[in-house]
Formats: C-alpha cells, structure tokens, sequence
C-alpha cells in the first residue's frame, strides 16, 4: 500500500483523486468507487478525500462533469476540421463515437441517472449543456441556411444526440462488433458505411422555398 501523502497541492489533491477515481472504473467497475478506496489508490490518508467531495455520490458528479469537458473539447475540435455545416454534423457524431469508444469509464458513468439527475452536480449539468450546445449551434447553422430540409433546431439536434448516442451504446456493448461481424465487415467499417449514409441523408435536400 502507498504510503499516505500529506503534500498535495489543494488542487492537485483533487486532480489526483479524480483520476484516481476514473483509474478505478476503468479497471474494476463503479461498484468498486468509495471514498475511502480512492484515497488508498491515491496514496492520500483516508480524510483527505472530504476536503473536497461530501461523499461518493459527490465525487462521481465531479468526474462526470470533466468528462463532458472532455467530450466538449473533442466536439469543438472535431467541428473546427470540417470544411462545411452538414459535413460538421458529421464530424460531430463521428468525435461522440470516438469518445465513447476511447473513454468508456466516462461514457459508462456520465449518463446515469442518479447523477444526470443529481442536485449535487451542477457542474456536470453545465458542461454536459456546454457539450450538446455545439451540437445544436452546428445544426442552426444549417437550419438557418437551409442546408438540410429539417427546419425545427431542436428537434434535428435531439435526432442527432440519439443516433450518436444509440450507435455509441452499441459499439460500447459489443452489439456493433457481432452485428458487423455477421455482415462480414469490421466495426469501422459499419461506422464509416452508417456515417456515409448520415451525411447523404442530411444533405439530400435542401429545405424549400418559397416558389419551390
């Protein structure tokens, strides 16, 4: 066991725990997350922990809300490389499945209930809000240009948050690779085929005008 340090910076104290936290999912599961389990693994005492976070149900708010930072980040970079609004929402769902697919202890834990729901984490609320905004700018982008023929925002971007999130959830359970597999293809290339199709069925026509 680590020895107990005493010597942590209090916001290194709390990057530290964190990732210790997330090193814990994503080796043993979240049914094996407590307070004190985390400490240990942080070579921190048992206490320390509660200096920042009341109690687990805290500290997995906590790392919920830096993985929609995370996922937020990587949404912004992906729409910053596409050349053109439909082609962004693309590049959008395609940055969702490859955060899923790279940070399955995040995607495993950001959704549940308890803490999406959770008064104790209104953090994780904003940047979860913060993640799905660039979506929904992206999909006015088009709606307001009349790129695509969808003309309700609101109702194209919950669209969007599904599908990505559906073909996420698959990839995630194993259910993509079987399906793929029957098909005699890979999972990337399901995907690659899936987003193709995406990106025809957005752009297949433009929304009409008036005369049109």
């Amino acid at each position: 066991m680590p020895e107990a340090r005493t010597s942590y910076h209090h916001g290194a104290l709390r990057e530290s725990l964190l990732d210790a936290c997330l090193h814990l999912i994503e080796t043993e599961g979240i049914g094996a997350v407590s307070l004190r389990r985390v400490a240990r693994d942080a070579g921190v005492s048992p206490r320390a922990p509660y200096n920042h976070f009341p109690d687990r149900a805290s500290l997995l708010a906590a790392l919920s809300g830096r993985g929609f930072e995370e996922l937020a980040r990587q949404l912004e970079a992906a729409r910053a490389t596409a050349d053109a609004p439909v082609p962004a929402l693309v590049a959008l769902v395609r940055a969702y499945l490859g955060f899923a697919r790279a940070r399955p202890a995040y995607f495993s834990l950001m959704f549940r209930p308890e803490l999406s729901e959770s008064p104790k984490n209104p953090a994780g609320h904003n940047a979860g809000d913060a993640a799905f905004g660039i979506v929904g700018e992206v999909v006015q982008t088009c709606v307001g240009g009349e790129l695509i023929a969808e003309t309700d925002a609101a109702v194209l971007t919950i669209a969007l948050w599904g599908f990505g999130h559906g073909l996420a959830s698959l990839w995630a359970d194993g259910q993509l690779a079987k399906q793929a597999a029957g098909l005699g293809r890979t999972a990337d290339a399901l995907v690659d085929q899936t987003l193709a199709l995406l990106e025809r069925l957005l752009g297949a026509g433009r929304r009409p005008g008036p005369g049109r």
